[in-house]
């Protein structure tokens, strides 16, 4: 009987430590559980779907389902084998992948667009780099049957135009079913798909090609939003399309001299806005941007390539919107767009995603209480008062 109260007042420390570090199992697991998973949700379940005049809140059906919503993101950036540290690798693939899903799951968009740099390193990636990093994008952006996904073209899925080539082009046409000049009709919204890398207008075979294809649609487009009955001959031949105004999707953004309009706490931080931008490099040349607006006419043009957000009108009625980039490489506080879109009309609404720096402040402070914790469990840590305490007692001896 002694005997086995002895093992028992021995196997209480014992008892207490195991208890102690499962406690501390469960704070540090219930930490990574918030800040890499749930938090997604608890920040992405704020965005709502923006209204559209004549849409969802009418009360009539027959309206409700005729709003297509979409959302947009840009410059994802995956890293290839020669960028990037592994572990920076996993870290912004992970972020990328649980906010996506995350998007889908609680906002269930019809379509979804990705305007270009899907990958860091497509310009010079081996045919064996290229199938690693498409098989970990199709992982990352899975999706539903009942929504749809649009990649467009950037410079570096193909390189610059110095850089393109027609293989790079055709691989890259071959895995997301991309074709510059080609027309996406939903709902009776027209999209109008841009390979803006090609249009450098200087008469290369792929430019060419690009730019014959986007005259043949903007003809097809123009015939069909003319009064069918009343159209010129040059129209009595064209396949009747929606008479929508198209949206133009496209990598680069249209001639702008810089960011210095833009505002917005995802715009170009201070000491870049007032850089000039460059024709070609940063955005589209002045001759090649007129010659989008004047061969479509769009009611709205979205773009990426500059990783930060800005809203500018052209020709005084024409808006574009920079979507800022999707990845927390380039960005620490990354977002997508929400677009309520009917065939006349369309409202806009930004996401943002969880800020970066505000998931490491919870992990330091976390850190910090485990450090707590385990100080006070030892009992290592000093109570103020008889902290003070000694220093008084040893004050008065000195």
């Amino acid at each position: 009987m002694l005997t086995s109260r002895l093992i028992t007042v021995k196997n209480l420390p014992s008892r207490k430590r195991i208890c102690f570090l499962l406690k501390l199992v469960c704070f540090v697991s219930s930490v990574l559980i918030f800040c890499e998973f749930l938090i997604y949700y608890v920040v992405i379940f704020q965005c709502r779907w923006p209204e559209v005049k004549g849409g969802a809140h009418t009360g009539n059906t027959e309206t409700s389902a005729s709003v297509l919503k979409a959302i947009i993101l840009a410059d994802t950036h995956l890293l290839g084998e020669i960028n990037g540290h592994w572990l920076d690798k996993l870290r912004r693939e992970w972020q990328m992948e649980r906010s996506f899903q995350t998007a889908l799951w609680l906002l269930q968009p019809d379509i979804v667009f990705i305007l270009g740099d899907v990958f860091d390193e497509g310009k010079w990636s081996s045919p064996q780099a290229w199938a690693d990093d498409v098989r970990r994008f199709r992982k990352m952006f899975k999706y539903p049957s009942s929504t749809e996904l649009v990649v467009i073209i950037g410079n570096h899925d193909i390189g610059f135009h110095y850089e393109m080539t027609a293989y790079k082009v055709n691989r890259f046409e071959k895995i997301f079913n991309f074709t510059s000049g080609k027309l996406i009709t939903r709902k009776g919204i027209n999209f109008v798909i841009v390979n803006s890398v090609a249009m450098e207008g200087d008469g290369c075979a792929i430019c060419r090609t690009s730019e014959a294809k986007l005259v043949a649609l903007s003809h097809k487009l123009n015939c069909s939003q003319q009064n069918w009955n009343h159209s010129t001959k040059r129209c009595s031949d064209v396949e009747k399309l929606p008479a929508s105004e198209p949206i133009l999707l496209q990598h680069y953004p249209l001639y702008r001299k810089s960011d210095a309009e833009c505002s917005g706490e995802d715009s170009a931080p201070p000491g870049k806005k007032n850089i000039p931008f460059k024709e070609k490099y940063d955005v589209l040349s002045q001759e090649a941007s007129q010659k989008l607006l004047w061969w479509f006419r769009p009611r709205l043009i979205l773009s990426g390539h500059t990783h930060s957000a800005c809203e500018v009108l052209h020709a005084g009625k024409i808006p574009e919107i920079s979507v800022p980039s999707f990845s927390w490489r380039n960005r620490n506080n990354p977002s997508f767009i929400m677009g309520s879109i009917t065939p006349t009309d369309f409202s806009l609404q930004k996401c943002f995603l969880p800020y970066e720096s505000r998931v490491f402040t919870i992990y330091c402070a976390a850190g910090a209480l485990l450090v707590i914790l385990i100080l006070a469990h030892f009992q290592l840590l000093t109570p103020p008062f008889y902290f003070a305490q000694h220093l008084i007692s040893k004050h008065k001896a000195v």
